[in-house]
């Protein structure tokens, strides 16, 4: 059984920024707040039921479909990252979340990760539904999140606005 998901958001184990993540400009690298929410999520489907095991069990796995991140503050060598887990929807064979990544010490909004993840059979690399136990899972954790304020970045576009055009 998997560990207990009652806590709201899901509170990640802490990470440290390390230094090979470190780029030119001298502060963390944007591809590594990938790795960071990347590590954070892999806690978050151990807690549902489809991490590592259930994958090696070849029952089927979660590929990420979508991803929208914000960069909000920086991350130096060191710091200590703090990652929150929020489940904004599901279906039987979709999860929709947001990660929000926060300075551990400073407690600073860094970034956030807004995924759509799509369960797969590892047979058929194809969609397939969710096990019952999971989507039990899901529930539950929906449930405890639905009061949750739904963080500013969840839905946004990407574009450039122009002066006058009507989303400017």
């Amino acid at each position: 059984m998997p560990p207990s998901i009652d806590t709201t958001p899901i509170i990640c184990p802490r990470q440290v920024v390390r230094p090979e993540w470190i780029d030119y400009n001298g502060h963390l690298n944007m591809a590594y707040y990938h790795v960071l929410f990347d590590k954070a999520l892999d806690h978050v489907f151990d807690l549902l039921g489809i991490g590592e095991a259930y994958v090696r069990s070849g029952q089927g796995s979660c590929f990420v479909l979508e991803v929208h991140v914000h960069y909000l503050q920086e991350l130096s060598l060191g710091d200590p990252v703090d990652i929150r887990c929020q489940l904004l929807d599901y279906d039987t064979k979709r999860i929709h979340f947001i990660e929000q990544m926060f300075h551990g010490e400073q407690g600073y909004l860094a970034a956030t990760s807004e995924q759509l993840t799509l369960h797969v059979s590892m047979e058929t690399r194809r969609s397939a539904l969710f096990p019952q136990s999971v989507l039990d899972r899901l529930a539950t954790m929906r449930r405890l999140h639905a009061d949750l304020p739904v963080p500013a970045q969840v839905g946004h576009t990407i574009g450039i606005r122009r002066a006058g055009s009507p989303a400017a």
